[in-house]
């Protein structure tokens, strides 16, 4: 490994990672020499892209259709990623759903498949990966700022949900420590992102919820990914890092 490419023969997955944090994550991870698998459900084109950007940087890439909210493509698209690609070292557990409204309009639907998405398919995929894991391996996944600071009413699912996966992965880290294999997640605050636009309605009222006043980017998110996906970050496991913006300071 050099300081140029970091990840330089790490194979990696990015789930949903055909746009936003998912596409910038895919892309910062192939920049630092990783080849990258990334899901899609909708996005065929957009991830397609993604594939072509990261292997005009000399790095291979494969788009898989996945939907995490399927117990066996949520599983399987770890091993397909892995066959593709020779193996897997790093997994991004990326793909999520979001939901905010009253909690009185949410039907048992809505909390079936947000919890299908949003910790089901993350405790299945890293389960998957785990089992293909050598020692260095990482787990990152994306939580969210409304972990740590809910604002406002209407994200108790989706609060619960990302609150799921922080306890999840520090079960991880400990069920995985004596094989050298890590788990992290990275808290977001408001990203700019084509779900949630920094020139959108809400963003005014999101933006001013942070302490420097701005929306973040999805780079800004992909570089604390790919910070915690690599060799500096052996000896950080079980932590939650926070790129919010200082929405929960």
């Amino acid at each position: 490994m050099t300081s140029q490419a970091p990840l330089n023969g790490r194979k990696a997955l990015v789930t949903g990672g055909s746009r936003g944090i998912g596409a910038a994550t895919a892309r910062r991870l192939a920049q630092e020499g990783a080849d990258v698998a990334v899901t899609y459900v909708h996005g065929k084109e957009a991830a397609q892209e993604v594939v072509r950007d990261i292997e005009a940087l000399g790095r291979r890439a494969v788009a898989l259709r996945a939907d995490a909210a399927d117990a066996a493509e949520a599983a399987g698209a770890v091993h397909r990623a892995a066959e593709a690609l020779g193996g897997l070292d790093v997994l991004v557990n990326n793909a999520a759903l979001g939901l905010m409204q009253p909690l009185e309009d949410m039907s048992l639907a809505d909390v079936d498949r947000l919890i299908a998405v949003n910790v089901r398919g993350v405790f299945l995929a890293s389960q998957a990966a785990a089992a293909l894991m050598a020692p260095g391996g990482r787990i990152v996944t994306v939580g969210s700022c409304i972990t740590q600071h809910v604002p406002a009413p209407g994200g108790t699912l989706y609060a619960m949900s990302k609150s799921a996966v922080v306890g999840l992965t520090k079960a991880l880290a400990r069920e995985l420590g004596g094989r050298g294999i890590t788990a992290n997640v990275v808290h977001p605050g408001p990203t700019d992102t084509d779900m949630n636009p920094a020139d959108g309605p809400f963003a005014a009222g999101q933006a001013a919820m942070t302490a420097l006043g701005r929306y973040g980017t999805a780079e800004e998110v992909a570089s604390a990914v790919a910070y915690l996906a690599g060799p500096e970050a052996a000896y950080m496991t079980g932590a939650e890092l926070s790129v919010d913006g200082g929405h929960a300071a």
